[in-house]
């Protein structure tokens, strides 16, 4: 290695390194926060370190909101929802793939072009049809509207366009039906795309606050974003229970991540295989 290419190779760490510090340091902050006294949160200027940390504010967040059952809600609705999402988006992805029918193109086309409507825009026709259809302050509210995703379909179009046409035709030669070469052939090649819709739907649906809020009332329906807002009042707000709440409700988040990280970016990096 020359020198030239030493210094290079130097200066790419140090940027590196310094970006994933600017990065961290949000989530450092966060984490001291919640480790001080309300007083000591509002000190300027402010401390790096709590002088006498405060374990005792994540006990209080389940004394003062039922933070266990925001955490269940939220849990409960993000699988399903995550799991219909893949199953919805699996189906629809091959038949767009690998289908013929009439408008198939223009059909394609009409999906993607929702994905530029933003989600304020049908929030009151949603929010009319849940009480039309007797959903309101319910599960089904939550769950179903979320239940397909046209991102999804777009991902595993793309990755089941790239698996070889000459399998798929092979496999119907061989007698297997449209869904036996969708379970045996096109979903075990299309792990890391199946991987990144999965995080990907379960992030947006734990992270999701509009939503919950307006179609729900209840406390005992709603998820642990909606949770985190009663920590904030017109008296003021409790830093320090909200940093160790907000603390609680990503470290789901970032454990399902570091557990499926190499096949999240693969996915993302791939969406089919080269014939």
């Amino acid at each position: 290695m020359s020198r030239r290419e030493g210094i290079k190779r130097a200066a790419i760490h140090l940027v590196l390194t310094a970006g994933g510090m600017l990065m961290a340091f949000p989530f450092y902050w966060l984490i001291v926060t919640s480790l001080k006294t309300q007083p000591e949160t509002q000190i300027q200027p402010p401390t790096l370190w709590p002088a006498d940390p405060q374990w005792a504010n994540y006990a209080e967040v389940f004394k003062v909101v039922p933070m266990a059952r925001y955490l269940a809600n939220s849990v409960f609705i993000a699988v399903v929802v995550t799991t219909a999402t893949i199953a919805t988006s699996c189906m629809a992805a091959h038949a767009f793939a690998r289908m013929t029918f009439p408008g198939r193109g223009l059909i394609f086309a009409i999906f993607l072009s929702t994905m530029m409507i933003p989600f304020e825009v049908i929030l009151i026709p949603d929010f009319v049809l849940m009480h039309w259809l007797g959903w309101y302050n319910t599960y089904l509210a939550l769950i179903v509207p979320w239940c397909t995703s046209v991102f999804a379909i777009f991902l595993m179009r793309q990755t089941f366009l790239g698996i070889p046409t000459e399998l798929y035709e092979a496999s119907l030669l061989d007698g297997c039906s449209h869904g036996r070469y969708l379970r045996t052939i096109a979903l075990p090649l299309s792990t890391p795309s199946l991987i990144t819709i999965g995080i990907v739907t379960f992030l947006g649906s734990w992270n999701s606050l509009l939503w919950p809020l307006v179609v729900t009332d209840t406390p005992t329906l709603r998820p642990v974003q909606v949770g985190l807002a009663y920590f904030s009042t017109e008296a003021g707000t409790k830093f320090h229970l909200s940093a160790a709440a907000a603390t609680v409700s990503i470290l789901p988040i970032v454990l399902l991540y570091l557990v499926a990280q190499r096949h999240f970016m693969e996915g993302i990096a791939r969406t089919g295989l080269k014939s």
